[in-house]
């Protein structure tokens, strides 16, 4: 991890301890906290083929897991590397495969590198997913000066937190006027106002990142913060303003 003044560089990747072990260990963990805050129990799948892709969404499908969100932004060991989420036709075919194994709903995650936002929300979309999450970290490079080289040994290394909010936003826009499912948004919201702009944009709920590693309760006070809003302006639910911005086009 990288500090910068409105965000954090990452480098970390998709490491973990694999499908098995989550539905094993850390799934229970998770389902008691759906029951006792009333919510979902999502699971993020990452692959680094068509292959992995598939049998870890037929594992989860199998799982207690209530969505299973397809994070596309892997490299794509067949093509020399590009994610999967970088060109529509590539991530229109995984997004097929996936569909086929999976009886769960479906949300896929895009990547900001997308060569086209609203082609790739549309290929996700007609391939068979139920909703679209957006967007990923963005690509971004840091120096240490004392050690005059790169941060990362990879160099470029994903940003996320408050600098990418407004281009997050802007592509959360764009997706919301693509498609016919839910577009859940995501990328530098920290506050409750972030937040209501990505609602007020069409978005269907918003994730928080890393918000987290400066406020660990970053998603309650979010959330205390849209309530408070929407008293003081006498909005009773989040659907009476969602999309409300697009009335401008």
């Amino acid at each position: 991890l990288w500090e910068t003044p409105s965000g954090l560089i990452n480098s970390i990747g998709l490491q973990n301890p694999g499908v098995q072990h989550f539905i094993d260990v850390e799934l229970p963990e998770m389902l008691e906290l759906k029951q006792k805050y009333g919510t979902v129990a999502i699971a993020n799948l990452g692959g680094h083929s068509e292959e992995e892709y598939v049998e870890g969404a037929a594992m989860l499908s199998e799982s207690a897991v209530d969505i299973v969100e397809l994070n596309i932004s892997c490299p794509n060991v067949k093509v020399g590397g590009m994610a999967y989420g970088v060109k529509a036709e590539a991530a229109g075919e995984v997004v097929r495969m996936v569909r086929a194994a999976c009886k769960k709903p479906l949300m896929v995650k895009l990547s900001p590198q997308a060569e086209n936002i609203p082609e790739m929300c549309k290929a996700v979309e007609a391939a068979g997913a139920d909703a679209i999450s957006l967007t990923n970290t963005f690509q971004a490079c840091a120096i240490d000066l004392e050690k005059r080289r790169p941060v990362f040994n990879n160099i470029f290394a994903g940003l996320s937190g408050p600098a990418v909010r407004p281009i997050a936003l802007r592509m959360v826009w764009q997706a919301v006027g693509a498609v016919n499912i839910p577009v859940v948004g995501l990328g530098g919201i920290a506050t409750g106002r972030d937040a209501l702009e990505f609602i007020m944009a069409g978005a269907a709920a918003v994730q928080v990142g890393a918000a987290n590693f400066a406020n660990p309760r970053a998603m309650e006070t979010i959330a205390d913060e849209m309530a408070a809003w929407m008293d003081k302006n006498g909005v009773k639910t989040l659907d009476e303003i969602r999309g409300c911005a697009r009335n401008a086009e």
